[in-house]
């Protein structure tokens, strides 16, 4: 089940509900123009997420881990999502790949992106010692871009960083990580083949979803950047 947008911000969020996600250029712009319309208007941003601990299918959709939260502030019928990514400082993650493309926005803080190839005969058996590094950049406050689901990449979290994320639908049901300091690589699977046990365990509770939202706007996250 998908919850409608509020009306006020159909005409918004329409550009992307017909996009070809394997066309990046087009994903790309569409995608840019709802996150500079967001990263402009924050009081939008803060109404979206106002929203978001009452709506009980995108409350459950929010996910928490030890240094990073992901909350859902819409999920389009058409199968495309806006999320805000909050990493803690530390935060890291394994090269992997993604079961979607997605454009991201940094809002506050600042990232190590590291991109390694395409996943072309990328599995649970690959050799990750075998993986090296084909570009290194850092991604900064202000930063967009839009990466295809079939990259492998990573990203090293300076300091709290919050992301705007428009993430595509899924094309695939899995995607492969792996862990570089032991050699391992396996798969992960999407909400529809997790265990109830599973989903449960990294769900945000009514608790921990508001107190981010309140950290959030402690933050001033909310505020028109000209007014930060």
């Amino acid at each position: 089940m998908t919850t409608a947008a509020p009306s006020t911000y159909t005409e918004m969020f329409s550009p992307l509900s017909g996009l070809d996600w394997d066309d990046l250029p087009s994903v790309n712009a569409a995608a840019t123009q709802l996150l500079d319309r967001l990263a402009a208007d924050r009081a939008i941003l803060a109404d979206l997420m106002q929203r978001v601990p009452d709506d009980a299918h995108l409350a459950r959709l929010c996910e928490h881990y030890d240094i990073l939260d992901k909350l859902v502030l819409h999920d389009d019928p058409t199968g495309w999502r806006l999320r805000l990514h909050v990493f803690l400082d530390g935060y890291f993650d394994r090269p992997h790949n993604h079961r979607w493309t997605y454009t991201s926005r940094i809002l506050t803080g600042s990232y190590t992106h590291t991109l390694y190839r395409t996943d072309h005969d990328f599995t649970d058996q690959v050799d990750v010692s075998a993986l090296t590094p084909s570009m290194i950049r850092t991604e900064e406050r202000g930063d967009t871009y839009t990466l295809h689901h079939s990259m492998i990449h990573s990203v090293t979290a300076h300091g709290e960083t919050v992301t705007l994320i428009v993430r595509g639908p899924a094309v695939k049901e899995r995607f492969v990580v792996t862990d570089r300091a032991t050699g391992q690589a396996w798969w992960q699977y999407g909400a529809a083949s997790e265990t109830p046990q599973a989903a449960a365990a990294k769900r945000m509770s009514d608790n921990q979803l508001r107190e981010r939202i309140s950290a959030l706007q402690a933050s001033g996250i909310f505020a028109t950047p000209n007014h930060r």
